[in-house]
């Protein structure tokens, strides 16, 4: 090999060396930055599956109390043809389901816009593993999310003041049920009367 080959040999492996070091270190950056959407994902499944267990929760609660009045015109108005903000109960299973998808520190709260709902807020248990990006070491994702409960029928009333029966339920499902008082025992399941979905918030 020449003087001038071997020169040239020497001074390009330097330049090899940093290549290899820059493209490593650009893999880690890349490795982060996926890792961290895999975090926020993970974040905000745990929100969503939150959100919805806690209006679904208060659904269900809803039952006894329709159940007792679903002859109260005033209240099938106001449950059926809205606004209604339902029960309260739910942020305990909005905890729980959190915890079952890598989540904590939940914060529930029902709606107060108006809408029958809740809002949940979530961090997810495990934080940033490697601190390539400055100060993300450690950190948890965050996400929030709202579910609603909605009805899927109109309370149509009976124009009869005198009749038993207040009225009838038209749902989305073109079902029209006639609230009979001598046959309740037929009154649909809550998830026939009512929706629950994930929302703006």
């Amino acid at each position: 090999m020449s003087q001038t080959a071997h020169h040239e040999s020497g001074q390009a492996a330097p330049l090899y060396i940093t290549a290899v070091v820059g493209l490593l270190f650009l893999a880690l950056i890349f490795f982060a930055f996926g890792e961290a959407d895999v975090r926020r994902n993970g974040a905000q499944t745990a929100a969503d599956a939150a959100a919805l267990a806690a209006a679904q929760d208060s659904r269900s609660r809803e039952e006894v109390v329709l159940r007792a009045r679903i002859l109260d015109r005033a209240y099938l108005t106001l449950v059926f043809n809205g606004p209604f903000a339902g029960t309260n109960s739910g942020c305990g299973q909005a905890t729980r389901f959190a915890a079952q998808n890598d989540a904590g520190d939940v914060e529930c709260r029902p709606l107060w816009d108006g809408r029958w709902g809740f809002t949940v807020g979530v961090k997810s248990d495990e934080g940033m593993s490697a601190n390539l990006v400055p100060g993300t070491e450690g950190k948890r994702a965050k996400a929030a999310s709202v579910a609603v409960v909605e009805p899927r029928c109109k309370f149509i009333p009976n124009p009869d003041l005198t009749s038993p029966s207040p009225g009838t339920l038209a749902c989305d499902t073109n079902k029209v049920w006639v609230i009979d008082p001598k046959d309740l025992a037929l009154l649909p399941d809550m998830t026939d009367l009512f929706t629950v979905r994930l929302a703006e918030g």
